[in-house]
């Protein structure tokens, strides 16, 4: 058997593009704003991350342009060696007051900020902890990791207090996501908050979605919860409410001087790119300065559960601007997407394993920027499509 065999007989990828079905790497021709060109054709977007329309944000842009002009396009190196500049420690030294830490470090994306961070933390005879459903690039950190991995059922803290104490006498970090990025809930963070008193570990919170969104200014799942000094970890991206690429972590000024020195995923990567940086910088004030995105934000996300409610569709346990419409298999999430582009709404099929089997959904999620008209829009075609493949009456 070949190693390439595997790609010469992708059965499941030809089956779904023989049916007219793929729904993947579909092109974008404008911006990340509510509405964007398609095949030429306008079309409103509900499935982006782009949730305080930060990335077509005039002075995140002016940031980003001014960047390249003073220092070019690329660092030309890592972090750990010429790569460097001063805007890096500017950014870090913002990231670690933003979120109330000692220190931050930057990573080039949020996926190897994951990677580096768990993989670092976690060595041989130690354990990471997981909710069933974090993100993947938690599962892949611990994979890489030396140490075993653990997975409690999601939002359990009674499934959790059993593991902790079957593996007591082990150094564990438990890790979960503030926003779970599929059904769109929000972590249970007291209750694992509240087993530090009976167990002795560390505590690691992925908020890529939860920062510029939760807490009473933007600061996320932990501000939310009011356990910012309980955590001992707060991981993000800026490719969600911040608008660019790139990752970090904010943590005591201990830890953070650990990872700058054994994180492989930093140390063996470019630096981040100028222009990202002074968009991440922007963005961070622009959350300060206009609390009415936020908002804005929250008004559009209540306004969409409860029109989906209204027509009898199923979104899960959704709490926060991610809003899945549960559809069940995976060929019918498939079929749904695409028919919803044709009625021009764009939102994403979610199928396994990214989801349990027989839960396949539509991921929409919502922006600040969006307007009635567009949610209207948006609603009346769901209601059009849900009708002709028999989700709703």
């Amino acid at each position: 058997m070949g190693i390439f065999d595997k790609c010469h007989h992708f059965e499941r990828l030809e089956q779904v593009r023989a049916a007219g079905l793929y729904p993947y790497f579909r092109v974008i021709e404008s911006q990340q704003d509510p509405v964007v060109i398609m095949d030429g054709k306008e079309v409103v977007m509900c499935g982006s991350n782009n949730y305080l329309g930060l990335a077509s944000h005039p002075k995140v842009k002016e940031a980003a342009a001014a960047a390249v002009m003073k220092y070019g396009t690329g660092c030309a190196g890592s972090r750990y060696l010429n790569g460097t500049l001063d805007i890096h420690v500017a950014l870090e030294e913002k990231l670690a007051d933003f979120f109330r830490k000692e220190s931050a470090l930057v990573y080039a994306t949020g996926y190897q900020t994951n990677l580096g961070v768990i993989s670092a933390l976690v060595e041989r005879g130690e354990i990471a902890i997981n909710d069933r459903l974090n993100h993947a690039s938690i599962i892949d950190g611990c994979r890489l990791s030396f140490g075993e991995t653990k997975k409690f059922h999601h939002n359990d803290s009674r499934d959790l207090d059993h593991l902790l104490e079957k593996y007591r006498d082990k150094s564990k970090l438990v890790i979960v996501d503030g926003v779970f990025s599929m059904e769109g809930d929000i972590s249970s963070l007291p209750d694992i908050v509240r087993l530090k008193e009976k167990h002795e570990f560390g505590l690691m919170v992925d908020d890529a979605h939860g920062v510029g969104v939760l807490g009473r200014t933007g600061r996320g799942t932990c501000e939310h919860f009011d356990l910012e000094d309980e955590v001992d970890i707060i991981m993000g991206t800026y490719s969600k409410s911040l608008g660019t690429i790139g990752g970090f972590v904010a943590s005591s000024e201990e830890i953070i001087d650990y990872l700058k020195h054994m994180s492989r995923s930093m140390i063996f990567s470019a630096s981040l790119a100028p222009a990202l940086v002074s968009a991440v910088s922007a963005a961070l004030d622009i959350i300060d300065q206009e609390p009415e995105r936020r908002e804005r934000l929250w008004k559009n996300t209540h306004r969409m559960m409860d029109g989906f409610k209204s027509y009898g569709f199923d979104i899960g346990g959704a709490a926060t601007p991610i809003i899945p419409v549960v559809v069940g298999e995976d060929l019918l999430a498939f079929q749904f997407a695409l028919m919803l582009q044709d009625e021009g709404v764009f939102a994403n099929p979610v199928v396994s394993p990214a989801i349990p089997s027989g839960r396949a959904l539509i991921r929409t999620s919502y922006m600040a920027t969006h307007t009635d008209e567009h949610l209207d829009r948006v609603l009346e075609v769901f209601v059009k499509v849900g009708r002709e493949l028999g989700l709703i009456t």
